[in-house]
């Protein structure tokens, strides 16, 4: 999740939201190139009855990082959408949308070279460690760490960069360590030259022992006005996580021919639990109000943000889909 600006996404009257018609025949879901469930699902051929049944076409539009993703929600060329957990809630709390599912934990990592000595965050004192910028749930990730470990961010030298570009300043030891997201994370320890200092779980464990990662969000006319194609959504990306944990090779495969990355990243990414599925999407109550807090305490979301939440369609899909 590519954060740079997610922290100010626009606010719902910047953007002329259009409504959703009856008659709009294209469902626009907007993704990331990341191991997201509903890929699985269209490879799977999931959303195929869904389109049938309801008589829609499923469009993934693709954005490279959650500050568009939230721009093209509020402007009303999304209807519903998968993205960090961060942009999600941002969306959650100040455009018409809301929550309705937690599809993948995990994802943030601090890295460091392979052949560092560095073996904890205390030895990061003085260091330089590259970072997504202050508005990233990567930030105040690497701020609890730190203080966790008895430092200050003025302790060590901060290199403000891309995401996507950590793993190569880290292969050329431009950086002493750096702190990004998956599949970012993948692609430098599977390609051999970077190793893990800490993981997010290890830093802010908020649900079944793992950090969240990734959100399911829809806008709020288009619930209103197609909750059971939006069941069928929620339930499709389950019957997706469902096959992923019960597959993983094969999952693999499936997300390197829709997202392009090498399978050998993705297979050591569920290998080594740097994106973690649980069949358990729920939304709950503790889990958002723990993230809100630690967002709100980043001042990624603003005291007054409250995030929408609508937790029936994880709810019901755990009813529907049958465990594998």
């Amino acid at each position: 999740m590519k954060p740079k600006t997610f922290m100010a996404v626009l606010a719902a009257g910047t953007f002329a939201l259009s409504s959703w018609a009856s008659a709009q025949e294209v469902v626009n879901y907007g993704v990331q190139p990341a191991t997201q469930p509903i890929f699985i699902a269209k490879a799977l051929g999931l959303l195929q009855p869904i389109e049938k049944k309801f008589d829609v076409k499923i469009e993934l539009r693709n954005f490279s990082y959650g500050a568009p993703e939230n721009q093209a929600m509020a402007a009303g060329a999304l209807q519903i959408a998968s993205a960090g957990m961060g942009p999600a809630m941002v969306a959650a709390a100040r455009l018409p949308v809301k929550l309705i599912a937690i599809s993948i934990l995990e994802q943030t990592a601090i890295l460091v070279p392979k052949d560092s000595p560095i073996t904890s965050v205390k030895e990061l004192k003085g260091k330089k460690v590259a970072f997504p910028g202050e508005g990233s749930q990567q930030y105040p990730l690497l701020l609890k760490a730190l203080a966790d470990a008895g430092l200050k961010v003025s302790d060590i030298q901060l290199f403000k960069t891309e995401g996507a570009d950590i793993p190569t300043l880290l292969k050329n030891k431009s950086v002493d360590a750096g702190i990004t997201w998956d599949p970012h994370v993948s692609n430098a320890l599977a390609g051999g030259y970077a190793r893990v200092l800490l993981k997010a779980e290890q830093i802010l464990p908020i649900m079944q022992g793992h950090y969240v990662g990734n959100g399911e969000y829809a806008r709020e006319d288009f619930i209103a006005k197609n909750p059971a194609l939006v069941q069928a959504l929620v339930d499709a990306n389950v019957e997706a996580i469902d096959y992923i944990l019960k597959d993983p090779k094969a999952a693999a495969k499936l997300w390197s021919e829709q997202i392009g990355f090498p399978v050998k990243v993705i297979d050591y990414s569920l290998d080594q639990g740097i994106s973690v599925y649980s069949r358990n999407v729920v939304p709950e109550a503790a889990t958002i109000s723990s993230y809100t807090k630690f967002l709100k305490d980043a001042r990624i979301l603003r005291p007054e943000d409250n995030p929408k939440v609508d937790a029936r369609f994880a709810e019901q899909a755990l009813k529907d889909v049958k465990a594998n």
